[in-house]
């Protein structure tokens, strides 16, 4: 769906500058009764000035909806960067014309060939910078969506609730490890394993929130392996029955992109741990 944006400019003096196609009628100056008297358009024996006023200005307000019409139209399918050009366009000739007013009264009211087209090839010049920066940003926007969000966080975090409390367990020392070696995964039957060892990745400690700051750091693609979160349950809960508590899982290739959040649910003794979101 497209958005139509139709800029008019404040008027400068007895004029007004419409950015729309086809051009407006300037509206006649009401404050001047003299123009109606005149101006044959406006002037009739059989109508009274306030007639003829408002006359004139149910005219005015057709030639509106009808431009706006056509501007429906014909832009109403453009996608919103057009019509951000569009207007930044339209902008750059009202600033032009405010400009010229401002700095140059006498020129503005007899401008000179010259000067109109100085004056239109910096308004060109500006509207071609607004438009290179429109254009990159919007270049610089698909790329990104082609490429995808990138994270924000780490792509493995958790958090710890305590159960017995109803509330989350602030405190809590919480370490990061990756196995390395040889063997694709430790052994789950033998005592120790000669064919890798836990290769430490980051510590951090929860928060009042029960959250851990960051594990690892933040990447697009995690490496695929089999990993251990370990809490240091003992030091919050001396009395409990788990001194720590290690929690390990596995990131496989295709789920290189996923995020892991890997809650631990406590009480003194019991636990409960599951993959969240």
């Amino acid at each position: 769906m497209g958005v139509i944006t139709l800029i008019l400019a404040p008027r400068f003096g007895n004029s007004y500058y419409y950015s729309s196609s086809p051009p407006l009628p300037p509206p006649p100056p009401l404050e001047d009764e003299s123009y109606y008297t005149t101006n044959p358009m406006y002037s009739s024996e059989e109508e009274s000035l306030p007639v003829a006023k408002k006359r004139c200005n149910f005219e005015v307000l057709k030639r509106r909806e009808e431009t706006l019409a056509v501007l429906k139209k014909k832009r109403y399918p453009n996608k919103p960067i057009v019509e951000f050009e569009i207007a930044a366009q339209e902008q750059m000739k009202i600033t032009e014309l405010r400009l010229t007013k401002l700095y140059f009264p006498m020129l503005s009211s007899s401008p000179s060939v010259k000067s109109t087209s100085l004056a239109a090839k910096a308004g060109e010049d500006r509207v071609s910078i607004i438009g290179s920066h429109l254009t990159a940003g919007s270049e610089a926007f698909n790329a990104i969506s082609a490429h995808g969000p990138s994270r924000t966080r780490p792509p493995i975090t958790t958090h710890v609730l305590d159960v017995s409390r109803g509330s989350p367990a602030a405190g809590i020392e919480v370490k990061l490890e990756k196995w390395k070696g040889s063997q694709p995964s430790p052994s789950f039957s033998e005592a120790s394993d000669s064919g890798g060892a836990w290769v430490y990745q980051r510590t951090s400690s929860t928060d009042n929130d029960g959250r851990s700051g960051h594990l690892m750091e933040v990447v697009d693609n995690v490496e695929p392996g089999i990993y251990r979160m370990s809490f240091n349950t003992g030091k919050y809960c001396p009395d409990g029955f788990f001194p720590y508590v290690s929690i390990v899982f596995e990131i496989k290739e295709s789920q290189k992109m996923q995020h892991f959040h890997v809650p631990l649910l406590f009480s003194p003794f019991s636990l409960t741990t599951y993959r969240g979101s």
